[in-house]
């Protein structure tokens, strides 16, 4: 019993000296690395947008009236001054036969008024008439005047309502909406009501696309913009920024800007109202040194960085080029080969993809740069970069 009892003992011993054994040893370090190399970086700002022609003119009616025929459709072509649509014009026929009745009984009135002070004034002549009397004629004479000009004032009106009942396009180009059927009545109110929509020419486009306030400062006229439309998934579309616009658009507190974006559609692919994800071409760099962002966001546990900013990193050589606005100084932790422990470095960095960074200064091709940590160590869980690390193997 008693040599059981020391078995026990010894293994219990031998047990707890293993685990504290096993605990006092410092698990390897592993790292996620990445090596520099070269290859093009093109900087880019996205945003979404509608593609809608360069002049769109939606025809109304000034008037009230039945339509009687219509003359365009959907995607026919019209020239300026065509008639489009035609309304009823008998009622406006009506109105017109009636002003110039109006306009003749005016002239009438004119006429005897014209005589009448005439008559008056040889009679104040001979003295066989009061002053008052001719008078009286003259004023009567001025209201037939002003009476025949409201007269005729009508005539034109009722003759603009008639020609308004004949409807023409206003611009050479292609009915894109008809919002009206031949027997419906419009109602010509405090809007004119829509009946067509005519875009001027759908060989050119344009893109109205909405850029964050924080990407808008990259953006100048004639920078280079690849774009892409869900009706052509395989297909890249090219323009050029043609405006920024200055007015603010602000929902829910996000602030946005209006990029325009001239596009030629020769092929009459592109039509309007498609939405467009666009990717404006800020600055590119063929054949740079890049490094990935993993690595600039990755620092060590427990250490800081010691690297002091603005002096020269190993391995630094000349400026290729003057600092631009792009260029910053970031620290990056370089794995020498035969070293298990990376060591700070500062470089200058450029432009960025969003997955890759322009490297200007500080790095050579086939340096080896640390990306995250991979460690079976728990009290090294979330450490090493700024989204936390990758899970052991």
């Amino acid at each position: 019993m008693k040599l059981i009892i020391i078995i026990v003992l010894v293994l219990a011993a031998a047990a707890g000296g293993w685990w504290y054994w096993q605990k006092s040893q410092a698990p390897e370090i592993r790292y996620e690395t990445g090596t520099i190399a070269r290859g093009d970086v093109i900087q880019v700002v996205t945003a979404t947008g509608q593609l809608n022609p360069v002049l769109n003119v939606t025809i109304g009616s000034q008037i009230s009236g039945n339509i009687m025929k219509l003359n365009g459709d959907y995607n026919t072509l019209v020239k300026a001054n065509q008639v489009v649509a035609q309304l009823d014009p008998a009622p406006y026929v009506a109105a017109l036969h009636e002003a110039q009745a109006n306009v003749a009984y005016a002239q009438a009135a004119l006429e005897l008024a014209q005589l009448t002070a005439n008559r008056k004034l040889e009679l104040v002549k001979e003295r066989a008439a009061p002053q008052a009397d001719l008078d009286t004629a003259i004023a009567n004479l001025h209201q037939a005047q002003a009476t025949l000009q409201i007269q005729q004032a009508n005539q034109e009106t009722a003759q603009v309502n008639l020609n308004h009942c004949t409807i023409t396009s206003p611009i050479d180009g292609i009915i894109i909406s008809r919002s009206v059927n031949v027997g419906e009545t419009v109602a010509a109110g405090t809007y004119a009501p829509v009946l067509f929509t005519i875009a001027n020419d759908l060989s050119k486009m344009q893109i109205d696309a909405s850029v964050a306030e924080g990407d808008v400062g990259e953006l100048e006229a004639g920078q280079q913009v690849d774009f892409t439309v869900d009706a052509y998934p395989t297909r890249t579309f090219h323009g050029v920024v043609a405006q920024v616009r200055n007015a603010p658009t602000t929902v829910e507190n996000v602030v946005t800007y209006d990029a325009v974006v001239s596009v030629n559609n020769a092929d009459q692919k592109l039509k309007p109202g498609m939405t467009a994800n666009i990717a404006v071409v800020i600055a590119q760099r063929p054949n740079a040194l890049k490094i990935p962002n993993a690595a600039l966001r990755f620092r060590p546990p427990d250490t800081a960085d010691a690297v002091i900013p603005g002096t020269p990193a190993p391995g630094a050589g000349p400026s290729p080029r003057p600092r631009e606005k792009h260029d910053s100084t970031r620290t990056v932790y370089l794995l020498a080969p035969g070293e298990k422990t990376p060591s700070p470095v500062l470089i200058r960095t450029g432009i960025s993809d969003g997955v890759y960074t322009e490297v200007i200064d500080g790095l050579r091709e086939g340096d080896v740069v640390v990306n995250s940590i991979l460690s079976n160590n728990p009290a090294l869980t979330g450490q090493g970069n700024g989204f936390g690390m990758r899970r052991p193997f």
